[in-house]
């Protein structure tokens, strides 16, 4: 028989995995945004710009796509890259300076259209108190372009002027993230966001001068619990909110340490993850050295799902970190040590 820490143990992860499942069944429903990543990790500067900086290592560059929707009509196609760099660090690593640059482009629909976005970010980071815990604050100011291809077009009212087929607009961010180590067995982090501050205008016609760029707020928290030397559970929660749309996403990845030495590091990890009303996705990820690779699979379950037979998205993703992972890591490491 397995004894009670076995057990306890086994009851904790089954009961981890099964989250997206119990939400996504529940009686309350929520409604997605069209642009969305459902690997949050792999791009977590989408959710946070306070999260520039939170890696091991002096610099960070990674490429996320996402193609939704094929099985329906012209695919959904979004596009991010990053690059992050440590300015400054104390010696001990306590406080720091970070800057960090976001590109994303979106496609969709026949009408090709899409918008484009860049954003540069400044963070700094503090360490507080015994250095367990860890704060960090950015601000972010962007621009972006939004547009469609008009050619492609039938309008039902002839008499109606589009002043522009492309708009520009500038873009105000800022955000605040929360890192605390617990134990040697468990850490959490927790970020909060907002986007688009300015609400910049993005109107086309003369008759929708009014047409602006909503506000988004943004809440993460991730966290993992080392179950044992070579095994993490990490279980994630992200929330979207603009203007009369709301994203919840919730989920848990399994990560399995097999080398924590330099030059050699070596893990995998696997997930379940729900988007609330909307999708179920499974993750996967190596973690090899310097290199992160990650696949994501959705299922939609949503409306559209007997129109799109439950296809819904995959994703891929690389990232790249410049980092110096000299000794054996038996206990969780703080993102920025």
């Amino acid at each position: 028989m397995m004894k009670g820490k076995t057990i306890h143990k086994v009851l904790r992860l089954l009961l981890c995995i099964s989250l997206p499942f119990i939400f996504h069944f529940s009686p309350f429903t929520l409604r997605a945004q069209d642009q969305h990543f459902s690997m949050l990790d792999l791009d977590p500067l989408l959710f946070n710009p306070a999260y520039s900086g939170f890696f091991d290592g002096t610099g960070r560059f990674g490429v996320v796509y996402r193609n939704q929707w094929a099985s329906v009509s012209t695919p959904f196609q979004t596009v991010s890259a990053t690059a992050e760099f440590a300015l400054t660090r104390s010696s001990r690593n306590m406080n720091g300076l970070s800057a960090g640059l976001w590109l994303s482009a979106d496609r969709a629909g026949t009408l090709d259209y899409g918008s484009t976005s860049a954003s540069a970010i400044v963070s700094y980071f503090q360490g507080l108190g015994d250095g367990n815990h860890i704060l960090s604050l950015a601000l972010e100011a962007g621009v972006g372009q939004s547009g469609f291809s008009p050619d492609r077009m039938v309008a039902d009212d002839a008499t109606e002027a589009f002043v522009r087929t492309r708009a520009l607009y500038p873009t105000l961010g800022a955000g605040a993230a929360w890192f605390w180590q617990l134990n040697e067995s468990l850490y959490t982090k927790l970020g909060i966001a907002m986007r688009n501050i300015n609400e910049p205008d993005i109107s086309f016609t003369e008759l929708s001068s009014d047409a602006r760029l909503s506000r988004r707020l943004t809440v993460y928290a991730r966290g993992e619990w080392r179950t044992a030397s070579q095994w993490g559970v990490m279980p994630v929660l992200g929330f979207q909110h603009q203007r009369n749309f709301n994203e919840l996403v919730y989920g848990c990845d399994v990560r399995w340490y097999i080398r924590e030495s330099s030059p050699d590091f070596l893990a995998f990890s696997a997930g379940l993850l729900g988007r609330h009303g909307d999708a179920a996705a499974i993750n996967l990820g190596v973690l090899w050295r310097e290199w992160t690779f990650a696949f994501s699979y959705d299922a939609n379950l949503s409306r559209l799902a007997s129109a799109s037979h439950t296809i819904g998205a995959f994703e891929v993703g690389v990232v790249y970190m410049i980092a110096k992972r000299s000794a054996k890591r038996s206990s969780l490491p703080c993102p920025i040590f």
